[in-house]
Order: C-alpha cells, then structure tokens, then sequence
C-alpha cells in the first residue's frame, strides 16, 4: 500500500477527496468539447489553481487534470501522442501545490475510462486497452503522483485492464465505478458484483468505490450495498452535488453546499472511508463537508428511509440487483466533465 495513503488514512480514519474538475475548469473559461488535460501546458495556473481550490477547501487529496489523457480520447484532439506528456505534467503541477499546502496532502492520478467498448461487445481488445492505461499511469508515476485513481468506469473489463497498466507501471491506485442505471453500472454491474470483482485482483487497489452516477441518494444506497457484501478494503463515495439541472444555456447542480455537508456525514456512516464529490461539486461544498466531518462523529449507517429524507429520492425503485432492472445498454464511456 501506498506509505503516504496508509498513513494518512490512519491517522486520520477517514479523508476528505475533492470534488468537480469539470464545473470549476468550465468557470475558468473551458469551453464545451474542448480537451482539459491540454490546459496542463496551455493554461497551467488554471490548473494549478484548480488543485489549490480543493486544498484550501480542507481536502486531504485530490485528483489530477489528467481524466481524458489516453491515447483514444485524446485522439480527438490530435493530441494521442501527448497521452504520457500530459499525465505527467498534470501530476507535477498537483505535485507543487501538494508540497507546499504545509500538511500532508495526496495527489491522486486521475485516469478515466478510454471511451471505446471493449471486446467482445465492442472493437477494444484487452491488450490495447492495457497498453493505454498504462502509458497513463506511467505519465503519473513520472510526474509525482503518491496513487493511481481510476474513475467512472462501467466495465468490469476495463477496470481490469486498467488494474493490469497500473501494475505495469508500479503505481498503486483506488479504483471507482459509475453506478448510473438503476443501481448498476451502464454495463450492468452491480455494487455486490464490484466487491466480488476487486476481491480477486491482485494486486489488489488501495480502495473501491463509486463516483459520479445520478444523485447523492443513489450513491449512497450504492455504498450500502458495498458494505453489505462484505467489502475489506476501504470505501470511497464520491457522489454529484445533487441532480443536473438545464437553465440559460448550461448544466447546474442543485445540491447545495448544506446538502453536501450531510451527505458526507452519511456516507462516512454508510461505511465509506473516502468521501468527496464528483459534478457540481465546488469549493464552498467542501468547506462545509470538511467542517461536518470534522465536527460530527461517526454514527450508525442510515436507512433507505432516512437518505431519502436528507438528500431527496432515489431515481430508481430498486439497487440494481432486483428483477425490475432494466438491461444494460452498450455506449461509449463519457467525461466526468461536469
């Protein structure tokens, strides 16, 4: 395991990760379709003002501008090539300002999905795959990164891929999937299914988790049923800053900081041990979810009953795992972009 992740973790019981790269990178001036990671050398002080956002805010670590640097992603852009540049530069610019944020603080690697299917549903194959999570990787590992943190995933194939190009490059990681589909993953897994899944990698991640999917109350009910099957290793939450809303041209998330602050106190309570926030989540949410972690203790894992209450319905009438669920449907990975 990671020295500074161990440590840190243990220390303090639980960690505070940061939130949206792409609500904040889009209130600097991104604009839509444009690639992120090519800020890393275009507009570094953005970035760097991005990572210090989060630190200021009370985060113990946050993740790199590096979500979309891999080869097909970045093929988009006519930037493939640059897959393993801007992984590293996105690490060393979080590298600064974890070294100077005068506590201890985890730079973590962001790295996203390819976008492409994977075989044999789709045209990737595992070996290629495997070749571009691990030039990813390895761009991290140059630049400093202390872990690996795989995001948004929904193939179970991919998160094992990305498992192998971590293991290459010597870098170890935490790894988090999008539960967006009534309870499960957009290919179908399910939160039992994951824990069996991460179960029997080796080596094993420093963690598992969610990210993204629709709202925090869905998130949540997700982490449940990670501690329901037995989970061992540490659970991350990161869940949106409530639920995406259209207005005036552009995306709003309408959880407000309050609502993000008792949504870390539930998923500490639902067993997660790594709680931060994904689309929509600024800086003034994690100000208010550092202080309620900080003020309140640990309590008793909430009911479904009392997560609806708190943090709204959940969109869907089962977990995932009923037979009301609807079957997975085979599209292209997205960005974690809001």
């Amino acid at each position: 395991m990671s020295d500074v992740f161990a440590k840190l973790l243990a220390d303090r019981g639980s960690l505070l990760a940061d939130g949206a790269t792409g609500t904040n990178l889009f209130n600097m001036g991104l604009q839509s379709g444009d690639a992120p990671e090519l800020w890393n050398t275009s507009e570094p002080a953005k970035i760097t003002a991005l990572y210090r956002g989060a630190v200021d805010a009370g985060s113990d670590l946050f993740l790199t501008n590096s979500f979309g640097a891999n080869a097909s992603r970045l093929k988009l852009h006519d930037a493939h090539k640059r897959a393993h540049e801007l992984s590293r530069v996105a690490a060393e610019l979080g590298r600064e300002v974890a070294d100077t944020a005068g506590r201890t603080v985890i730079v973590a690697g962001s790295v996203g999905p390819t976008g492409e299917i994977m075989a044999p549903v789709g045209a990737l194959s595992h070996a290629l795959a495997v070749e571009m999570f691990h030039e990813t990787a390895d761009g991290l590992k140059a630049g400093g990164a202390d872990i690996g943190w795989l995001e948004t995933i929904s193939a179970p194939e991919e998160f094992r891929a990305a498992a192998e190009g971590f293991a290459l490059a010597g870098l170890p990681w935490v790894g988090t999937m999008s539960f967006d589909t009534a309870g499960r993953t957009m290919m179908g897994t399910t939160s039992a299914a994951m824990v069996e899944m991460v179960a029997g990698l080796d080596p094993a991640p420093l963690g598992f988790g969610a990210n993204c999917g629709t709202g925090a109350s869905d998130l949540l009910r997700t982490v449940l049923g990670f501690a329901a099957a037995g989970a061992d290793l540490p659970i991350i939450a990161k869940g949106n800053a409530g639920i995406p809303k259209y207005h005036d041209g552009h995306i709003h998330y309408d959880g407000t900081p309050e609502l993000m602050a008792t949504y870390a106190v539930m998923a500490r309570n639902c067993g997660a041990r790594i709680v931060g926030g994904c689309c929509g989540t600024m800086p003034e949410h994690l100000e208010r979810m550092r202080d309620a972690l900080d003020r309140m203790p640990v309590g008793a894992a909430p009911d479904l009953e009392e997560i609806a209450a708190a943090l709204g319905p959940f969109s869907s009438a089962g977990d995932g795992t009923g037979e009301d669920t609807p079957a997975p449907r085979a599209r292209r990975g997205r960005r974690r972009a809001a």
